[in-house]
């Protein structure tokens, strides 16, 4: 009778083992469909990475509560039974199993972190700290970008309170909305003017902190067309959630009609909703009395955007 109860034990907890891993892989599947729509190649290496987490965290989950389920339906104690469990005082292979494991797995998510941050090779400020790119980095399944050593377009990026600026050297284009060539590596030169400012693009996956007085070069390769949003996604004053931008990923030779058509029109004053705010407020007969810093002027720009 104890072997025939061994046995079941045995094929219940393989049973839910195996109902367990497969349920947390289908949840990790289903984590794609959670975020917005891969942009970038880099996006699609930390789609991985999220979906592994995602997996390892279900598992946990649900390891975790179908072992107490079990233990409340089939280990309760009998009705009107108040006496005490076993005195159980210690168990050495327990607790190095639960401290191991544990350990482990913080080494396992680490490691593959800083694999998808190799892979990506945005550099970031691997300068300022005077570290340098390990030696064949690349961008993750961009087949375009690995054929080519250096990037093909280089954009500055200027964030001040509270607009984005974008500068394009090559043909002295300044705008209010960043444009991109698709399927081809991308370099920008962020810097602030003022505060620290964040470089957000939800849709590529890709988080840059901008510090001021420091430039900081920045690489990806946008890889589907369409239009995105760009933020600020550090807190850079009263008006910082006016701080977006429009983000265009087009085929190169769309990216290259827009610079020529920008190149015709002469600089203007961009459209600032932040300026604009400032100044209805400071047109009111009420004050309220807040002090807050003056946006900075609406820059010069070939395309508003």
């Amino acid at each position: 009778m104890m072997k025939i109860q061994k046995i079941l034990n045995i094929l219940t907890l393989l049973t839910g083992a195996i109902a367990v891993t497969l349920t947390s892989l289908w949840i990790g599947k289903q984590a794609y469909s959670w975020l917005p729509p891969q942009a970038a190649a880099e996006s699609q290496l930390i789609d991985d990475l999220i979906s592994f987490l995602v997996t390892l965290g279900a598992f946990i989950f649900l390891g975790v509560t179908s072992t107490l389920m079990y233990s409340v339906i089939f280990h309760r104690a009998v009705k009107d039974d108040f006496t005490d469990g076993p005195p159980i005082e210690g168990n050495i292979t327990l607790e190095v199993v639960w401290t191991a494991i544990p350990i482990l797995l913080v080494f396992w998510i680490a490691g593959y972190s800083y694999q998808v941050y190799e892979q990506m090779g945005i550099q970031g400020p691997s300068e300022l700290v005077h570290l340098h790119n390990p030696l064949g980095m690349e961008s993750g399944y961009a087949a375009p970008a690995k054929a080519l050593a250096e990037p093909v377009e280089k954009i500055d990026v200027l964030a001040k309170q509270w607009a984005w600026v974008f500068h394009y050297p090559e043909r002295d284009i300044t705008s209010t909305e960043l444009h991109l060539p698709s399927d081809r590596r991308v370099r920008l030169a962020l810097r602030s003017q003022d505060v620290l400012h964040g470089f957000y693009i939800p849709a590529f996956r890709l988080k840059q902190d901008i510090i001021p007085n420091h430039a900081i070069d920045f690489e990806f390769t946008p890889i589907r067309p369409g239009q995105y949003r760009l933020t600020d996604s550090q807190y850079s004053g009263t008006y910082f959630a006016t701080m977006q931008a429009n983000v265009v990923v087009e085929s190169p030779e769309d990216y290259q009609q827009w610079l020529a058509q920008a190149a015709t029109q002469k600089p203007s004053l961009a459209n600032n909703q932040a300026a604009s705010e400032y100044a209805q407020t400071s047109n009111q007969s009420v004050q309220t009395g807040w002090v807050t810093v003056p946006p900075a002027a609406p820059p010069l720009v070939n395309s508003p955007g």
